[in-house]
């Protein structure tokens, strides 16, 4: 009986520990002109999911994100959210788990025009078919209305041999 308590409590330990495979470095793709965007951390803090730019393709790595709103309903971070950085500023916040691998409930902002967006995201393992490689799908929605972006991993090499 001890043991078999003992192999619970382990378990349950190692499965805490265990990290979601959405958390990590990801490259983020343009659904439509399949450009690469930018460079995202995803990360849990507490029971919710953010994710933050590292750094962007297209622009400058300094550009604020003058045509955000002053302030958005939940936003995680204190100050006017139109004087920030886009980089290193957390655009993804407030997702609940709602199975290892996918999360959803929370919002996503797009600095370039300020929109504000419900966010799904839901990991999708490399399986040599459809995925061949690990992708994150993000989801954006208005409603019912929505469009998904495909993201690739990258990893911490990748960023650290690009200055990252």
């Amino acid at each position: 009986m001890k043991k078999t308590v003992f192999l619970l409590w382990g378990l349950f330990l190692a499965a805490g520990l265990c990290a979601d495979p959405v958390e990590g470095y990801w490259l983020s793709t343009d659904e439509k002109t399949g450009l690469d965007t930018a460079g995202w951390q995803i990360y849990q803090e507490g029971n919710r999911l953010y994710g933050k730019i590292l750094f962007v393709t297209a622009y400058p790595q300094d550009v604020k994100a003058e045509r955000c709103k002053d302030s958005y309903r939940g936003f995680p971070l204190p100050g006017r959210v139109s004087q920030m950085p886009v980089v290193g500023t957390t655009w993804i916040f407030g997702l609940s788990l709602h199975r290892t691998g996918e999360w959803r409930g929370g919002n996503i902002i797009n600095p370039e025009d300020g929109s504000m967006y419900g966010c799904r995201i839901t990991y999708h393992p490399a399986d040599g078919g459809r995925y061949k490689e690990d992708t994150l799908e993000v989801r954006g929605t208005i409603g019912p209305i929505g469009r998904s972006q495909y993201w690739r991993r990258l990893t911490r090499e990748w960023l650290r041999e690009r200055g990252y």
